[in-house]
């Protein structure tokens, strides 16, 4: 099985067609070794020659595999356990949103033990892009091109009174927030709550990971929800990432 994998990361590293002979070369191995290995590979559509004596190289078919495989991974249910995690350790509503366009949608939602705690639940929508730290990452997403024009055509109006109303400044805002990695709403769409977001891609979707709760607790621990929202992005959009094969 290692062999295997060493022949892909070969042709994966010089890009280019490889002979038997610069195979076994490449990897130090007999050339008879290569050529059962190759045999194997080309007999299962894996790898094929360009023409006789020309190299080989591998075909799509193992990149299909691998689109498939990504497009079944469950990466709500990995969400599900990271998220708990850290709802257990910050005890306030961590929440996970899945961007379509300009909108996004909620698809889970921890709860903290606190009955005095941020209001969402699974299916709503994404209030606004301009006042929320989910609003703010989702634009963060866009090029600069799209994020501007996505700004002119907000209409910005006053929710709170920390509620920034100024397009120049929600454009310099979100260069600051997307230059650190991380979004934050203190008290501009609703009094008293705080919320910091971030995001992760996964299959060609973006997906955003908020935690929420009222500011007199946030507050204290706004540097451990930063830590924790950024880890659990960093790990659902590389999974397996820094761990030790057993």
């Amino acid at each position: 099985m290692k062999r295997t994998l060493d022949f892909f990361e070969v042709f994966a590293e010089y890009g280019r067609p490889l002979s038997l002979t610069e195979i076994a070369k490449i990897l130090k191995l007999p050339v008879s070794s290569c050529h059962d290995v190759l045999q194997s590979l080309q007999e299962r559509g894996y790898v094929y020659e360009i023409a006789p004596r020309s190299g080989y190289y591998p075909s799509l078919k193992l990149q299909d595999l691998a689109n498939r495989i990504v497009a079944s991974d469950p990466v709500i249910a990995r969400a599900e356990i990271a998220l708990r995690e850290i709802r257990d350790e910050l005890d306030e509503s961590v929440l996970l949103a899945r961007v379509d366009g300009l909108g996004a949608t909620y698809l889970l939602v921890m709860e903290p033990s606190y009955p005095l705690r941020f209001l969402r639940r699974v299916g709503d929508r994404l209030g606004n892009l301009y006042a929320t730290s989910v609003g703010k990452a989702l634009l963060g997403t866009l090029d600069e091109r799209n994020r501007r024009k996505a700004v002119a055509d907000l209409e910005l109006i006053k929710l709170t009174d920390h509620t920034n109303t100024s397009k120049e400044a929600l454009l310099a805002e979100l260069e600051e927030s997307r230059a650190r990695g991380w979004y934050l709403n203190k008290e501009e769409s609703e009094p008293t709550v705080m919320t910091v977001s971030a995001t992760f891609r996964w299959n060609r979707s973006v997906f955003i990971v908020t935690v929420a709760g009222p500011v007199f607790r946030m507050d204290k621990q706004l540097d451990e929800a930063v830590a924790a929202v950024l880890r659990v992005c960093r790990d659902l959009e590389n999974p397996g990432a820094g761990q030790k094969p057993g």
